[in-house]
């Protein structure tokens, strides 16, 4: 008899574990992020990656690449794939990773802080990459996420045509609204190959953004103890 009751114990505590957990509208949170430059065409990934295809098939012949060589044959169809499947798939909503907060049950009420997330994305103005690594933190009010939820995050905003100042803002406009609390706190530090490989090209200058908001950006030593974690972070 005592052996059941612990079982049901077990189950049902299981079961409010998963009720606790909240999963929150791709919609509604993209609502509430700055939008990207763009437009709705109404394509299928299937007819942008055709389209694609077609029009960089156009932009080698320009360039005097011969299409007919078995190195170059698929290359057109390889961009178009990679452009609309990976490196720019944060423009497609149904690519949004699956978001799900808790309950701050333990009243954690300090920083917690995400470093070294890899930041991979690409200059809207030349479609080059920008390269780097962010630091992503949190105060928690009553909702604490899943760290690596974080890490998606950052990698789906940047899996579009970027500009750093508005990839910044984006990252934590999401977290502002997922975790419901102002405390929130965004740092990239990034190479831009558009700097790297054309005009002026140098080869060791990074960029570094910020976006500090609520205690971050009021309590000195709060914004103290996060930007030291971005040092760190370099």
């Amino acid at each position: 008899m005592a052996k059941t009751t612990k079982k049901t114990t077990t189950k049902n505590s299981a079961k409010a574990t998963v009720s606790s957990e909240v999963a929150l509208s791709v919609k509604d949170i993209l609502k509430n992020v700055r939008p990207t430059p763009m437009i709705h065409n109404g394509l299928s990934n299937e007819e942008k990656i055709e389209k694609i295809t077609e029009k960089f098939t156009e932009i080698l012949e320009v360039l005097g690449l011969d299409l007919n060589d078995d190195s170059l044959a698929e290359t057109p169809h390889r961009v178009a794939k990679m452009y609309v499947n990976e490196v720019f798939g944060g423009l497609d909503p149904h690519k949004f990773p699956k978001m799900t907060v808790i309950d701050n049950k333990m009243k954690y009420d300090q920083m917690i802080v995400v470093q070294s997330i890899e930041c991979l994305s690409f200059c809207e103005h030349h479609l080059l990459p920008i390269d780097g690594f962010a630091t992503v933190a949190y105060i928690p009010n009553k909702k604490v996420i899943g760290l690596s939820k974080i890490n998606r995050i950052v990698q789906y905003f940047a899996r579009r045509p970027q500009v750093q100042e508005r990839l910044t803002k984006q990252i934590a406009d999401c977290l502002q609204y997922v975790l419901d609390t102002e405390h929130v706190a965004v740092h990239i530090n990034a190479k831009h190959y558009c700097v790297m490989m054309r005009g002026i090209e140098d080869t060791h200058s990074t960029t570094a953004t910020s976006d500090i908001r609520g205690h971050f950006k009021t309590l000195p030593e709060t914004r103290e103890e996060f930007l030291h974690h971005c040092r760190v972070n370099k």
